[in-house]
Order: C-alpha cells, then sequence, then structure tokens
C-alpha cells in the first residue's frame, strides 16, 4: 500500500514539473522564432549572395594565372593577311598591321650589325612600341643562342655548318629556316697612301697562313716581298682580321686560304670597323674586312684569280661581286626557329617581310651591301613567310 502511494505522489510531481516547464519554455521558444522571422523579412536578399560568395572556397592565383597566359598567347598569334604589303613606305601608324608588338633579339654577326640597327630603327617608325635588342658578337653565337632559345633572329655572314645545323635539330626536332637578306663581300684593305693595287689569291694566302694550300711556293713576311718599297726592305707587313667567333674569320679562311692556318701574327679583332679603323691608323698594315665598312681612310684592293691559264683582276665593286667575278663574294643571311608547317610569330614575319620589300633592300644599296634579286626575295616571301 505505501509503496502504491509513493507512487502516485512521485507521478503528481513529475506532472507538476513539466507542466511548469511547458509554461517556461513555451514563450522563451515563440521570441526565437519570432526573432528569426522578423530577420528573415527585414534583412534583404543581397546579404544572404553575400554571405554564400564569402563561403565558397577562392580559386587559387596559381590556377588563374595560366588562363590570363593562354589569352596572351593567344593574342600573338594573330594571323596576318595574305596580301600583307612589302613597302614599309606605304604604311602608316594608322595602318600599321594588327598584333605587331613586342621584342626581337637579333644575336649574332657584326657585319650584319649595321643593316640589322638600320631595319630596326625604320621598323620603328611604323610601329613605335616594339623593341629591338641587338647583340653583334660573331656568326658563331647566333647558331648557339637561336639553339638555346635566347635570341629571335640570328643574322651570320655564313652559312651555318653541318655541325651548328645538327645541334639545334637535336634539340627541336628539325632543322632552323635560313633566309637570304643581302650579298656582301670581303675586302682586302690597306691604308689610302699605300701605293698597292691588287693582289693576286696565291699572295693573299701566302700573306695569312702558314700553310698556303693555294699554291704560293714562297712565304710573305716584308712589304718588299710583294714589290712595295714605301716602308723600307725590311718593314714587315702588319696583318689584321677578325676573330674565330667571326663567318668573316671562318669564309676568308675557306676562300682565301684554302681551308689553311692563319699565322699567329695576325692581329684578331672583334669587328670589321675595328679591323678598317686599325689599317687606317698604322703604318704598313693590310687586313680583311666586311665590304660594308669601307671608308675613306682605306683602299679596297683587286683580287687576282687563274682562269684557263690567265691571270684576271676583279675589284670589288656591284657587277664583279652580284656576277661572282670577285672571289670573296657572299650571301648574308638571318637564321630563324621555324617549326615545320606552321607561321612565324606575327612580328618576326613582319619584320622580316620588311627586310625583303622593296625598301628594306633599298637600304641595303644605300649602305655598302648589294640587295639580293626580287625573284629570290619573293620565292622566300610565299615559301617562308607566308
Amino acid at each position: 500500500m505505501i509503496e502504491v502511494l509513493l507512487i502516485k505522489a512521485i507521478s503528481a510531481k513529475t506532472n507538476i514539473s513539466l507542466n511548469a516547464a511547458k509554461h517556461f519554455l513555451c514563450p522563451s521558444a515563440f521570441s526565437i522564432i519570432c526573432m528569426f522571422v522578423s530577420l528573415f523579412i527585414l534583412i534583404p536578399p543581397y546579404a544572404y549572395a553575400q554571405v554564400f560568395d564569402e563561403t565558397t572556397p577562392v580559386q587559387p592565383l596559381s590556377t588563374i594565372r595560366p588562363q590570363i597566359e593562354t589569352l596572351t598567347n593567344k593574342d600573338h598569334a594573330i594571323e596576318l593577311p595574305d596580301t600583307i604589303q612589302t613597302d614599309l613606305a606605304s604604311l602608316t601608324t594608322t595602318k600599321s598591321l594588327a598584333g605587331v608588338y613586342g621584342s626581337i633579339s637579333s644575336v649574332g654577326s657584326d657585319t650584319l650589325a649595321t643593316l640589322i640597327s638600320l631595319w630596326s630603327e625604320r621598323f620603328k617608325t611604323v610601329y613605335p612600341h616594339v623593341k629591338f635588342q641587338i647583340q653583334a658578337s660573331g656568326s658563331a653565337t647566333a647558331a648557339q643562342a637561336l639553339t638555346q632559345g635566347t635570341a629571335t633572329i640570328g643574322p651570320m655572314s655564313r652559312a651555318m655548318t653541318a655541325s651548328e645545323v645538327s645541334r639545334f635539330t637535336q634539340k627541336y626536332g628539325y632543322p632552323p629556316t635560313t633566309l637570304i637578306v643581302a650579298v656582301d663581300a670581303i675586302a682586302i684593305y690597306v691604308e689610302k697612301n699605300n701605293p698597292m693595287q691588287s693582289l693576286t689569291l696565291e699572295q693573299v694566302d701566302a700573306l695569312f697562313s702558314v700553310t698556303r694550300f693555294c699554291g704560293s711556293a714562297n712565304k710573305i713576311e716584308t712589304w718588299s716581298d710583294i714589290g712595295v718599297t714605301k716602308f723600307g726592305e725590311n718593314r714587315k707587313v702588319l696583318l689584321y682580321g677578325r676573330n674565330s667567333a667571326s663567318g668573316t674569320y671562318d669564309l676568308f679562311k675557306k676562300q682565301a686560304l684554302c681551308e689553311g692556318d692563319f699565322k699567329a701574327t695576325v692581329n684578331e679583332l672583334p669587328g670589321s670597323s675595328s679591323v678598317v679603323l686599325s689599317i687606317a691608323s698604322s703604318v704598313g698594315g693590310l687586313g680583311y674586312a666586311a665590304l660594308g665598312h669601307f671608308d675613306d681612310n682605306v683602299k679596297a684592293l683587286a683580287i687576282g684569280t687563274k682562269r684557263q691559264g690567265e691571270m684576271f683582276y676583279a675589284e670589288p665593286n656591284n657587277d664583279n661581286i652580284t656576277s661572282g667575278k670577285y672571289p670573296f663574294s657572299r650571301y648574308l643571311y638571318i637564321v630563324v626557329n621555324k617549326p615545320p608547317n606552321s607561321q612565324l610569330p606575327v612580328l618576326e614575319r613582319a619584320f622580316l617581310t620588311f627586310i625583303l620589300s622593296d625598301e628594306g633592300q633599298n637600304m641595303v644599296n644605300e649602305n655598302g651591301y648589294y640587295s639580293i634579286s626580287k625573284e629570290l626575295r619573293e620565292k622566300q616571301l610565299v615559301s617562308i613567310l607566308r
């Protein structure tokens, strides 16, 4: 009986506690619900959007940057129209081609440095935002820079050697592309008051080489050995030439020394202008350098070669050089990295097109070099630059 009474007492107490809790909690819960409903009505929708954006994960910068680079590269890939103008004089700043901007790095021939500089300055009158970096360190450096990818164009005063082409091809899987841009010659210079007028090919070889592969029976050391008495009997010929990084050096070694070896007494200089200056300021100096660096303080000698048993002398002038009668004539080149079945970037194509244009080739003739034929220019434009 007592146990029954205790159970009823506990149940009654429990019901009283639950009722009290219900009366206390319901008003509180109702207040909280009212507060949330009020906030929902009063706060504008965009606030929730802002909260959503801030809670979404932020895209890392590293994933955004490639998108920017892709757009930039796409802009650089703008194609030139097939009717691209080849006469820069007909272009004005309002008619300039779209997509021609950026920079060109030229590394290579000292012989071509003057023309590259003149071409670039004229090109910038139409495209003032294009920048040029010109390094005239010798033709050998052109092949190296192109293979390493540190140059846009590689001016060369000789053709690339088989080993240079091989190194480039091993890296890229295809050979470099070579453009002929001008004709030049290597001249043998003496000081302007020197009475000498000409030398035979054998005499040139005997002056500069120790091997004399071109056929001279006797070595030449002094001016009297070649019939010049102005300097006395024992005055040695002071020899000047280019250094081994130069294409002029390589070509002279091949054409004038018949692949022989230079004398150790040849003063090797880094540029053709330095050779010409040294000859002009020396007593009894003689040397070889690019004809394009001729000035009034030196004299360029005629060179004699045997034809059918007779000696023919050819001066380094326009007719003899372009006809091949002068023995030390040569093409000048610009080498570029052009993948097969692909066009060059728009800036490179525009600049090279200008070089091969009428105006570009007129600048060649105006500065001591010789232009290439129109047929050769058009062939290169169609087959390479389009």
